[in-house]
């Protein structure tokens, strides 16, 4: 138990002062949210795509300024009698700021809730018209509500609450203040502002939410796409593997057997060769840990021999058999390709004709493989669908093309992917038939 300075135990605080710490703080709160925007001067619509929905709110702003202003002013001088001096400077303050609604509509509240207050004390000092209605007149009611709009389309429910209190308090005082002269339509402000201020918070929070949505559906989008080429990366390592493995062993054997099948070998290169075997061998150990951390999800069906160009017609009829039209075109003798393009060329058809099946089903597609010189050729064409409207997805997300890209860039090819004009789609990829570098690869 702690104590004063004095040694005294210290006294418990009273509730009555915890009311009123939190009572002052609630308020400190109240009048920071009144007095600083929660949003940025900028216009409601200022990232539409279209130019005439961004002047929208200008143009709304301008005609309320352009009608409430000279119906203002008649009313006051005509059915009120107001001086035109008087008259006109309380229908500026009332009515110009409604310009300001579209970009700064709480600091437009501020000018015009305390001039409708000052125009309803100098009211009180004309006599009551016969149709007369205090201490708002209709063209004060109805551009006031148009501000209380205004400020529930943008700002923080806390705000749009407390202007609401506000402008009820006013109407209340006044009511009290001007008994004589109050015919009840002082509660029609608070009762109609509070409808369209509920309205206009709806429509904001929903217009929030809709946004935190869509920002979410990006980042999942972003998240996935960078998932897909994770899992396409590994795939491809997997691959890769068991090409490298296949060399590796063939090293071993050479190696062991080089001894027995050289005669008169001399016992140095003897020695050579045992020192190449065995750094095979460790070579060997070392990737079947790896492909063990890469084959971690149990995709035990990967460990088949990795498909070629040899299996392209049996992945054609395949496709076939399922419902899409395809052809192919093959020439009557493949040159040497290195298996690394051999697997990536074979990935790159199954993942286009994947891609024709899901969003283009019914279409007629083609697949050439050619070969130039250097180079071999992948190139998947598909036609427009032949019910349109109905492919099995109707939005792609283009992660099939990510694993592509990342094939094509492991060989140091080129890949070339987009829609026709006619309403197909092309896949093009350029493989090269030598190795290639890692610095022309990075060039490429």
């Amino acid at each position: 138990m702690t104590t004063s300075p004095t040694g005294a135990p210290p006294r418990p605080q009273p509730a009555a002062d915890g009311l009123l710490s939190a009572a002052r703080r609630n308020l400190r709160e109240i009048a920071h949210d009144l007095s600083h925007p929660s949003h940025p001067p900028v216009p409601p619509l200022a990232d539409a795509p279209k130019r005439w929905r961004r002047l929208l709110p200008y143009v709304v702003v301008f005609a309320l300024g352009a009608i409430f202003v000279p119906v203002t002013l008649n009313v006051l001088t005509n059915e009120y009698g107001l001086a035109e001096g008087l008259a006109g400077l309380l229908t500026v303050a009332q009515t110009a700021p409604l310009l300001m609604l579209a970009h700064r509509p709480l600091q437009a509240w501020w000018i015009i809730f305390p001039a409708d207050i000052l125009g309803a004390l100098v009211l009180l000092e004309y006599p009551d018209p016969p149709q007369g209605i205090w201490p708002w007149p209709p063209p004060t009611l109805i551009c006031y509500l148009f501000v209380m709009l205004a400020v529930a389309l943008r700002e923080t429910r806390r705000t749009v609450v407390s202007v609401w209190a506000l402008t009820a308090v006013a109407s209340l005082v006044l009511h009290l203040g001007g008994t004589d002269r109050s015919n009840g339509t002082s509660a029609l402000l608070p009762a109609f502002g509070a409808v369209l201020m509920v309205i206009g918070a709806v429509i904001r929070e929903r217009g929030d939410a809709q946004r935190r949505l869509a920002e979410q559906e990006t980042i999942s989008e972003a998240e996935r796409a960078q998932r897909t080429l994770l899992e396409e990366r590994a795939r491809i390592a997997r691959e890769l593997h068991d090409v490298v493995a296949h060399h590796m062993s063939v090293i071993t054997v050479q190696a062991d057997s080089a001894p027995y099948r050289i005669s008169d070998l001399p016992e140095q290169a003897r020695e050579e060769f045992g020192a190449i075997a065995a750094s095979a061998r460790e070579s060997l150990t070392e990737m079947r840990r790896l492909l063990t951390v890469l084959r971690s999800d149990g995709t035990e069906g990967e460990r088949a021999p990795q498909p070629g160009l040899d299996r392209v017609q049996q992945l054609v009829e395949a496709t076939v058999r399922a419902g899409l039209p395809a052809e192919l075109s093959l020439p009557a003798r493949l040159p040497d390709v290195p298996q690394a393009v051999d697997v990536s060329a074979y990935r790159i058809v199954q993942e286009a004709l994947a891609n024709a099946i899901r969003h283009a089903p019914g279409a007629r597609t083609r697949v050439s493989i050619t070969s130039e010189g250097a180079h071999l050729t992948v190139l998947v064409v598909n036609d427009r669908a032949e019910r349109p409207g109905s492919p099995l997805e109707t939005t792609g997300t283009g992660h099939g093309l990510v694993g592509m890209r990342e094939r094509v860039r492991l060989t140091g090819g080129t890949l070339d992917t987009g829609p026709l004009p006619d309403g197909g789609f092309r896949v093009a990829a350029r493989l090269p038939l030598t190795p290639v570098t890692p610095e022309a690869s990075e060039d490429s």
